[in-house]
């Protein structure tokens, strides 16, 4: 898919860039692997905000997606490939030779009418899913799973993938595309190939109200407020904050370690890339 632009006949038309979405399927998603939604606004069970700047946005259904391609040595052919609003990749559905309906996560180069297979000793080619063992060493993959037969986790949004490194005894060693290296069970399962829609990191929302189409509500700089509302207000004049940018609450936004410590990371061998 290419990028698509405008000719500046508004403000906003001149610096919007979306991806082109003319080979998609333009009718209606499968009925029977749909459901509804209910937007919370940002709200908890008191009706109080605890995510700030979300609200509206455009009503869509949830598409049902297959993480755990548990459908063994049964091929199946893509029908159509789809937009799906919930996600930043692409999505195919695709029909069993049993005549069962699914929908995958579209792997970058799939095609209406391509064949893929998921099981044991299936062959390495884009869209099969197979256990982490049966992968040769330098294969780039996507939708990994951490637990075996608890579905894919790792590397599902657009243009995502990682690398399968080698084999250690009952580990494979897979590299993240943020430079984590860490070790998952061989038995885990992942899919060949990379994520569709790798252009998804070049579109610009170009205006305001397709940020309110997607549920994001205007967001007020802390400088802008007074000392009651934020650590960053108040002052005679345009005042830059005056200490270091932290939160409405006072947390850090300058690298402060927030990850908990799970019982998981024993497995990370080096940590991801530190910012420069």
């Amino acid at each position: 898919m290419s990028l698509k632009t405008f000719k500046p006949y508004t403000k906003s038309t001149r610096g919007t860039v979306i991806v082109n979405k003319s080979g998609l399927w333009k009718g209606s998603p499968y009925k029977p692997l749909t459901k509804g939604q209910k937007s919370s606004g940002g709200r908890n069970n008191y009706g109080r905000i605890t995510s700030r700047h979300r609200g509206g946005g455009v009503k869509h259904k949830y598409r049902i997606i297959d993480f755990l391609r548990n459908k063994i040595n049964i091929s199946a052919k893509i029908e159509r490939i789809e937009y799906d609003p919930n996600r930043t990749s692409y999505i195919a559905l695709v029909k069993y030779d049993d005549e069962v309906k699914n929908y995958i996560l579209c792997p970058q180069g799939l095609k209406v009418g391509d064949k893929i297979t998921s099981g044991d000793n299936v062959d390495i080619k884009i869209g099969n899913n197979l256990k982490l063992k049966d992968i040769p060493p330098g294969t780039t993959i996507h939708n990994v799973e951490l637990i075996p037969g608890n579905g894919g986790k790792l590397a599902r949004s657009a243009g995502s993938s990682v690398t399968l490194s080698g084999i250690d005894d009952d580990y494979a060693i897979i590299k993240l595309s943020s430079g984590e290296t860490r070790k998952v069970s061989v038995n885990c399962k992942a899919t060949i190939g990379s994520v569709s829609n790798p252009d998804q990191k070049n579109i610009k929302i170009g205006k305001a109200g397709r940020n309110r189409w997607r549920g994001k509500r205007p967001q007020s700089r802390g400088v802008a407020m007074n000392p009651v509302d934020h650590p960053h207000g108040g002052g005679e004049g345009k005042t830059s904050g005056g200490r270091s940018p932290v939160s409405p609450w006072g947390q850090s936004a300058k690298g402060l370690k927030t990850r908990r410590p799970k019982r998981s990371d024993k497995l990370i061998i080096s940590r991801r890339k530190k910012r420069k």
